[in-house]
């Protein structure tokens, strides 16, 4: 296929006046090299409920990024609250909508940080609302910056599609976050846990191609990183290519 390969990215979305007084979005510029540097045209995602169904004719592939925020509890069936939570609540429901939709299409997509516990949170799963009191002796998961050095080591489940891509049973990995998922439903797929049994990676078996990383790929640290970029991109031409027949077989 000869055109672009679009990648959609979602945004952050900040309310504090140190760049401007009314809200804003925000996105690390590393997410779009590591989709331009895999081959893909980035393409960023404001926070329009109504233009779902555009965004998701547009693209053919997703990006759901992380961000300093929490996952309402309600959207997981719980109502305490453990530890401290910061909700975008707008955002949330926004990325909720456009996950459900990618996941209707089989659209490719990856999940970081938050936007893999959001993928997660669409299948079922619930989260560990704090790290530091909800998992017994855990690592330091929340480093301090830099965050383009590893903190932690993970290792993966022989087998799955992320073990693959990185080729190797354990890597160093660096960590921005004070949740994880939990509770996983039979069709997510574990692909790497930390060594205090956080969950660090998941994938959808059910998807031809839907990996979630609560680690922050983008910033490139090992060679698995880039791979795993390639491969969307790779998996979003095929996409592209898919829809492109269908489309033809209509015209036909």
């Amino acid at each position: 296929m000869s055109r672009s390969i679009y990648i959609g990215i979602t945004l952050d979305i900040e309310y504090q006046s140190t760049y401007a007084r009314e809200p804003w979005y925000a996105l690390r510029e590393n997410y779009c090299t590591a989709i331009q540097n895999a081959g893909g045209t980035p393409v960023c995602l404001p926070h329009d409920v109504d233009q779902i169904d555009a965004y998701l004719d547009l693209v053919d592939g997703l990006v759901i990024s992380g961000g300093m925020y929490d996952i309402k509890p309600e959207l997981y069936g719980e109502t305490d609250i453990k530890g401290g939570l910061v909700t975008k609540e707008g955002r949330t429901e926004f990325e909720r909508r456009l996950v459900l939709g990618a996941l209707q299409r089989d659209l490719p997509m990856i999940g970081i940080c938050g936007g893999m516990q959001l993928i997660a949170v669409a299948h079922g799963a619930k989260l560990i609302q704090d790290i530091p009191t909800g998992v017994k002796a855990p690592l330091e998961h929340m480093q301090p910056e830099p965050h383009d050095v590893a903190s932690h080591s993970v290792s993966f489940t022989p087998g799955t599609c992320i073990s693959r891509l990185f080729g190797a049973g354990r890597v160093e990995v660096n960590s921005v976050h004070h949740q994880s998922v939990k509770d996983i439903p039979p069709e997510i797929l574990v692909s790497a846990v930390s060594a205090d049994r956080v969950i660090e990676a998941i994938e959808i078996p059910g998807q031809s191609f839907c990996l979630g990383f609560q680690w922050h790929p983008e910033y490139q640290i090992n060679e698995g990183e880039g791979r795993v970029f390639r491969a969307l991109i790779e998996a979003a031409a095929d996409y592209a290519e898919r829809a492109a027949m269908g489309c033809q077989s209509a015209v036909i």
